[in-house]
C-alpha cells in the first residue's frame, strides 16, 4: 500500500489584489549565443549577470587545427596562382606564335583551354582559403549586440559542438512583461490590448500594449503565457517583478483554492488531481480548471471545493481507486 502525502484544501487569497497578474520583466529579444564550428572551449571572458557591448569577446576554443588548415589552404592558393601565371605566359607566347602563322588555330585553343582551367583553379583556392580563414575567426565568439549575460551554458575544457550554446545574451533595449493566465481568461486578451504594469516596490505605472499571446497552454498548469511590451522599458532591470494591472473584466477572483504544482497531472487534454476519500482510504481522480499561477502554487478555479484532501507528492504513479495510507515523516509518533 503505498503512502501519500496529501494536504487540506481551505479558500486562499490568490492574489494579493484583485486586477493584477504577477509576472517578470524580460528581454525582447534573448540569444542564445554559441560557436559555428566544433572544437574544446580554451577561454571564457564573461560572467552570469555582466554587461557586455556589442563585437565584446565572449569565449574562444582552441583554434590550432583551424590555423593548420587555413596555412594549407594558403599554400594551395599560392600554387593555384602559380599555375595560372604559368598559364597566362603560355598562352601569350602561343598568341604571339598564331598571330606569325607559326602554330595552328587548334593549338592556341588548348593553351586557352589551360588558361581557362587554371583561373577556375585559381577562383576555387581563393575560396577555400577564405573560408578557411573564416573557420579561425569563427573559434572566437563575440557577442552580436550589447546586453547582459544571463546564462551560461558551457564550462572551460568542455568540448562543443558547432551551434551548441555557451552562453545566453539578453540583448539591451525594449522590455517586455510577462505573465500567465488562465485558460478561461485567455480569450479576453487580444494582441495591441493596452495595460499597466507596476514594477514590484514602486508606485509609478508603465504602459504598454499586449505584444503576444500565447498558442498553446503549458501542459502542466495550463495557463497561458501573455507578453506585455512596455513603453519607455530600455532602463528596466531585468527579472524584477511587476504586476500586470487588468480590466476589471479580466480579473480573476480574489478568493481561490491554492495547490502546489507538485499535485497537478495531465490527463488528456485536461488537468487533474488526485482528491483522497477518507472513507475508503482510496484516492479518484478529479478534473480541475486552473487559475494564475504563484511561484510554486496554482489557483484552482473550478473542480475542488475547501475541505477536501488532495494528493501533492508522488501523483504519477497512482491509479483510480487505488488504496493508500497517509504519509507521516520518519520520526513521528504513530
Amino acid at each position: 500500500m503505498r503512502a501519500v502525502k496529501v494536504v487540506t484544501l481551505g479558500a486562499e487569497q490568490a492574489q494579493q489584489q484583485t486586477g493584477l497578474y504577477a509576472g517578470e520583466v524580460r528581454a525582447r529579444v534573448e540569444s542564445r549565443l554559441g560557436f559555428r564550428v566544433a572544437g574544446k572551449l580554451t577561454q571564457r571572458t564573461v560572467d552570469a549577470g555582466q554587461r557586455v557591448a556589442a563585437g565584446q569577446l565572449l569565449a574562444a576554443m582552441d583554434p590550432q587545427d583551424y590555423q593548420l588548415s587555413a596555412q594549407a589552404a594558403q599554400a594551395q592558393l599560392l600554387a593555384a596562382q602559380s599555375q595560372r601565371d604559368v598559364a597566362l605566359a603560355d598562352y601569350k607566347r602561343y598568341e604571339s606564335l598564331r598571330a606569325q602563322d607559326f602554330i595552328s588555330g587548334a593549338e592556341l585553343e588548348r593553351r586557352d583551354a589551360s588558361l581557362k582551367a587554371a583561373d577556375a583553379a585559381l577562383v576555387q583556392a581563393r575560396s577555400q582559403s577564405q573560408a578557411q580563414l573564416n573557420q579561425v575567426g569563427y573559434a572566437r565568439l563575440q557577442a552580436t549586440a550589447a546586453g547582459v549575460v544571463t546564462a551560461l551554458e558551457a564550462e572551460v575544457g568542455q568540448v562543443l559542438a558547432a551551434g551548441q550554446p555557451v552562453l545566453r545574451l539578453a540583448h539591451d533595449g525594449p522590455r517586455d512583461a510577462v505573465f500567465n493566465v488562465p485558460e478561461q481568461a485567455v480569450q479576453a486578451f487580444k494582441v495591441g490590448m493596452p495595460m499597466q504594469a507596476q514594477l514590484a516596490g514602486r508606485s509609478d505605472t508603465l504602459k504598454g500594449l499586449v505584444r503576444e499571446v500565447g498558442a498553446s497552454a503549458d501542459p502542466v498548469t495550463r495557463t497561458f503565457t501573455v507578453k506585455l511590451a512596455l513603453q519607455v522599458s530600455d532602463r528596466l532591470p531585468l527579472g524584477v517583478t511587476v504586476n500586470v494591472l487588468v480590466p476589471s473584466a479580466l480579473a480573476p477572483a480574489p478568493q481561490a483554492i491554492l495547490l502546489p504544482t507538485s499535485a497537478l497531472r495531465q490527463e488528456g487534454t485536461g488537468t487533474a488531481v488526485w482528491v483522497l476519500d477518507e472513507t475508503s482510504m482510496t484516492v479518484q481522480s478529479q478534473k480541475v480548471t486552473l487559475g494564475p499561477v504563484q511561484a510554486q502554487h496554482v489557483a484552482i478555479a473550478t473542480g475542488l471545493h475547501a475541505g477536501q484532501k488532495v494528493v501533492v507528492a508522488g501523483v504519477h504513479v497512482l491509479s483510480p481507486g487505488q488504496k493508500v495510507t497517509l504519509y507521516k515523516p520518519a520520526g513521528e509518533a504513530k
